[in-house]
């Protein structure tokens, strides 16, 4: 994984996700349902980002850190959490090596937003997931959300509109080679006086669906793994699913 992946493109990688501190209702519901059932109570979100979710994870009453790889992300979330008058430990971490780092376990580790597909492997892909489990108390989880799911990875959409609002709009342009994916994104900002495009990319290059997350998690040490097609809970379905969304328990 580059040293910076998101280096001059933090400071609007976030709009993506809306409004700071404000989250979909669907979600905040089954991350409380899901952290009421496994007595989550310390929660380390491993590729933190910009801190869009931390301040869900503190709104459910949890002991919240993050840690991210990027330089660019990290100055953005510290940003993003100054203003929000939050305060979330922050560490430069590279989430294969996360045991050793800290001092204590934690309930839950959460590696969202298709992280894991960074990992240019499987063998690398294990090792983060080891790691994970390795910061993970005996009967902790570890969650994992991404929107490559097996519909879209057997129908290989070349467009997807992935963002439309007021403010901008987000298109992917995907280029499928092999195992992997080229996410070619471009940016338009609305507005009057703006129309500016802005284009990047990110690559996925060894895609991870259902079956290699089972697979993998196993092997890394988890008891139990369950797979869900949305936030409401709705079992994954491999043909129709347009989110995958993995809990495995420790």
């Amino acid at each position: 994984m580059p040293e910076d992946l998101y280096a001059g493109i933090a400071d609007r990688y976030h709009l993506f996700y809306g409004k700071f501190g404000e989250y979909d209702a669907a979600r905040i519901a089954f991350f409380r349902q899901l952290f009421k059932e496994h007595g989550v109570r310390t929660v380390l979100d491993c590729a933190c980002g910009t801190g869009h979710d931390l301040p869900m994870f503190l709104a459910l009453g949890c002991e919240v850190e993050g840690s991210d790889i990027s330089d660019a992300m990290l100055a953005q979330a510290c940003q993003n959490l100054t203003a929000a008058s939050l305060d979330v430990p922050l560490h430069k971490l590279d989430y294969r090596k996360l045991p050793g780092h800290f001092g204590h376990c934690f309930d839950a580790v959460v590696c969202l937003s298709s992280s894991i597909l960074h990992m240019p492997s499987d063998t690398e892909a294990l090792r983060a997931l080891q790691s994970m489990c390795g910061v993970l108390r005996d009967g902790g989880i570890l969650v994992l959300t991404q929107g490559t799911s097996d519909r879209q990875w057997q129908e290989k959409p070349r467009f997807i509109l992935a963002l439309d609002n007021a403010e901008m709009s987000r298109l992917f342009v995907i280029d499928y080679f092999g195992k992997g994916a080229r996410y070619n994104i471009l940016d338009i900002f609305h507005g009057k006086g703006s129309g500016e495009l802005r284009v990047w990319s990110t690559d996925y290059p060894n895609m991870l669906l259902c079956d290699d997350h089972e697979r993998l998690l196993r092997e890394a040490g988890f008891a139990t793994v369950d797979f869900y097609g949305d936030y409401d809970f709705a079992p994954y379905d491999k043909a129709t699913s347009q989110r995958l969304i993995t809990v495995a328990q420790r």
